[in-house]
Parts: structure tokens; sequence; C-alpha cells
């Protein structure tokens, strides 16, 4: 793989993508020869040439921060050298197909489609790619995200090569050096506890202890001992002396999960601690201060904090879900596949070179499958799968389908302008085919519509 940069055009603003440096690209999900490949991208730009994907022809690209790494071109022999034509419509992507491989789009055999983002598109038994919205260079990095090997999990633990897991990187990176507690926002699943040891590990305190607990399960007569901990022979004679959590993270960091669980009069317990971290065991009459950073989760919104207690959180970040970087669940498979083969011989028997042997159409399943508990869910969901695999390929479970995408919302033709339609008439120098296209609608017979309804000649 090479490291140079490629270079990528500035973008051309139009009203279907959502900003100037935005591109549609397809995004290779699975590859039946080559699954080095995975999360790897073909850029196209918004209107102007069209662009080729096929064996030997460079133009698939690594993103990283800052750059886009050329990729190496596709070697199986049973892609064809012109396999794909993209181009650009605006908002959608229009595929042709020039190969030997049959192009399957809907699970349909098609020489050509125009596909939204979010769709799949298989070039028959060897490539399943998705059309996604992608930042032309993805945003150089302000601190120090971690940056690995591609496709695997970072010295974090973060997996991912979608523009959301390379912000998240770029939080963590940039957060984890500096003072300050920080609230971690996110669903069950999204790796709240990853993201706070992350943040540990690029602080100052990454040499002291890491402590973390669920505040959910603090029963509430008990949360003044757990927290502060309590003196010897308290509350009762021969008790030990018991440190609490805030105690045990002197130096380090206390993690606290689930904290919008608490009551609102329990949140108030912590304000004179992330003050000036100071606290008092039960039993005691002097005050301690313990030198710590709190970093707390929820799964609810903000406003299930006390505003005091919010108010004193520095930091805040969002941890993304899954539906917001469906191109990285491949790469959690391979990552939950590898981590289950470490412990199972028979699991280890459906990879190969450390990458998994998977059906396209169990690839497909997953992408697009509604995953509420994000990473659990899809773990889950691969086990399911492999308790029906016979062979050394992950086979689809009969029960789960390949969801149909939803397709965006198409234009109101009476919402089309008069100035809009002439401009994708110039735009595509009179091609009709294309002109509805662009526009958005629903067929040429809207287009025909339109034209007789301003006067303009077809």
């Amino acid at each position: 793989m090479s490291d140079e940069t490629t270079e990528v055009a500035p973008a051309e603003a139009r009203g279907a993508l959502r900003d100037p440096g935005e591109r549609l690209a397809l995004v290779v999900l699975w590859s039946a020869e080559e699954p080095g490949h995975v999360g790897e991208v073909l850029l196209v730009p918004p209107r102007g040439a069209p662009v080729e994907l096929g064996r030997g022809t460079p133009g698939l690209v690594r993103q990283r921060p800052g750059q886009n790494r050329a990729a190496a071109p596709l070697e199986s022999r049973r892609i064809s050298r012109r396999q794909l034509r993209v181009q650009g419509l605006g908002g959608r992507l229009q595929v042709e197909n020039l190969g030997r491989c049959a192009l399957l789009v809907r699970g349909v055999a098609t020489t050509q489609a125009v596909v939204e983002p979010g769709e799949l598109l298989e070039i028959e038994g060897q490539l399943l790619l998705l059309c996604a919205r992608r930042p032309a260079v993805l945003p150089a990095a302000r601190g120090q995200a971690a940056e690995g090997a591609w496709g695997v999990a970072d010295a974090d633990g973060v997996v991912g090569e979608s523009p959301a897991a390379w912000a998240l990187r770029d939080q963590l990176g940039f957060i984890g050096p500096r003072a300050g507690h920080v609230l971690v926002l996110g669903r069950s699943g999204t790796g709240k506890e990853l993201a706070a040891r992350a943040l540990h590990r690029a602080s100052p305190r990454a040499a002291g202890p890491f402590v973390a607990r669920n505040a959910a399960t603090i029963p509430e007569s008990l949360m003044d001992a757990e927290l502060f901990g309590h003196t010897r022979n308290y509350p009762n004679a021969g008790m030990p002396e018991r440190p609490g959590l805030v105690g045990e993270a002197d130096g380090g960091t206390l993690f606290l999960d689930e904290i919008g669980e608490l009551p609102v009069a329990l949140q108030a317990h912590l304000l004179r601690l992330m003050d000036g971290g100071e606290y008092q065991r039960l039993g005691e009459a002097r005050t301690r201060r313990a030198d710590l950073r709190l970093v707390a989760a929820t799964n609810r919104p903000r406003d299930s904090l006390k505003s005091d207690v919010l108010a004193r959180f520095r930091h805040v970040i969002e941890l993304p879900d899954l539906d917001a970087r469906r191109e990285d669940v491949p790469l959690l498979i391979r990552h939950l596949l590898g981590r289950a083969a470490a412990e199972d011989a028979e699991v280890a028997g459906f990879l190969e070179g450390g990458y998994p042997r998977l059906a396209p159409d169990l690839v497909a399943a997953l992408v697009l499958h509604p995953l509420p508990l994000q990473v659990r869910e899809l773990d889950a969901l691969l086990w399911r799968c492999l308790a029906v695999s016979r062979g050394d390929t992950v086979e689809r479970a009969p029960d789960l389908a390949v969801p149909a995408v939803a397709e965006e919302a198409l234009v109101d033709p009476g919402d089309v302008t008069e100035e809009a339609l002439r401009a994708a008439l110039a735009e595509c120098e009179g091609v009709q085919e294309k002109a509805w296209r662009i526009l958005g609608l629903n067929s040429r017979y809207q287009l025909r519509r339109l034209l007789r309804k301003y006067g303009i000649q077809g």
C-alpha cells in the first residue's frame, strides 16, 4: 500500500449533498478473494466525468485524517479490468456494469442503476459495495488520535475507518490529555467504558488507577459509603476501613457509568468532589482531597442530569451509534470473530489469514439490520449465524432477513423552479434521462410535464 496522498478536487455544492466538501462514494463491505480491501472507498465527483472500478484500475483509497492514501488495485481475475462505471448525479450515483460479472442491485441483475446513499450493490460473487456520503478528505486530527493498521482495532480498542469513527478518535485524542471532567453520551453498547479507558490512557493520570462502577447499581442508602468510604468501626464495631471509589481512584480516573440513573438528590453528592476533589469519609470529621478525573456516562438525555452537575463537565463526547457508521459493521464483524476465535478453535476454522470467510448476504443483512443494542446485538446475531454454519464460511441464519432500504424522499415536482430545471438540463447537456435523476424526480414523465409547464423545448 502506498502512503502517497491522492489529490481530490474540491466538490461543487449541490442541494442534494450536505456539504461542499462532501462526495458520494462506494465503500467496499466484502470481497470474496481480497478481504484486505474492506473499508476502502471509491470517491465519485458530484458531477463531471465518471470514474471506473475494475481489476488493476487505480481509484480505491484508504481515508485517514488529512489525506487519502492510494490503495492497491483489485487483483482478482474474476473481476473485469473495466467492471463498473460510476457517475455522480447530485445526491445519487448512476452505476453501469461493463464487466462479465453480473451487477446486482436490490437483489436484481441489471446493467445500469441509480443508487441512493445507504443502498447496497454487488458484483456477483466478488464484491459487496455500499453507497455512502463521505468527505472528500477526512479532517486533519487536532489531537493525538490513535492510528494503527488498516481495519483493525487501534490502541484504544476503537474499530472502524468511517468518518464517525475518526471523529471519535479525534475527540478522544484531543480531550484525553486535557484537564476537566468528561461526560460521555451514547446508546447502550456504543462503547462508553472503552471511551473512558481511552481518555484515561491519554491523560497525565495514565499511570494511576482506573476505577469503574455502574452508578445505577449503587443502593441509595449506601451511596456515600460506596463513593467516599468509611472509617474503621463505622457504622458497627469490627468494620474495616474502606477507602470508597473516590479513595481508590485518587491519582487516576473514576468512571461512573449510567450516571443518569442516579436520582437528582444523589447527583448533588458529587458537587464538592467535582469542584475541588473534596470529600468526607463516613465516621470521619476531617475533609479529604482526591486528585482524580471523573468520567461519567449515560444513555439518557443530558437533561437527566442535575443542571449544576452537568455544568461541571468541561467536556462532552457523544458516541456514534452503528446507524451513523454502517460501513464499519464488516470491520466489527472481523474484530468480534477474531476475538471469539482466540478462545474457540471451532470459530477459528472460519478465519483465514486473520480474515473471516463470510457469505455476502450475511454481510448485507448485518449492515442493514436494525441494531438498537449496537455491538452487543451484532455479536449475538453473529453467534446465531455461527450456530447454523456447517462449512468453513459463516452463513446467514435463515431467520435473519436482508432488510429493504427505504428510499429517500423524492422531490415534489411542484417545488422544481424553472431556473433549477434549466440548470439541470444545461449540466447534462440536454440529456433528459440524466436531468430527471439530477433533479430528484420520480420519472422522466414528471420531467416532460415540467418542460411543458415552463414552455421549454425538450
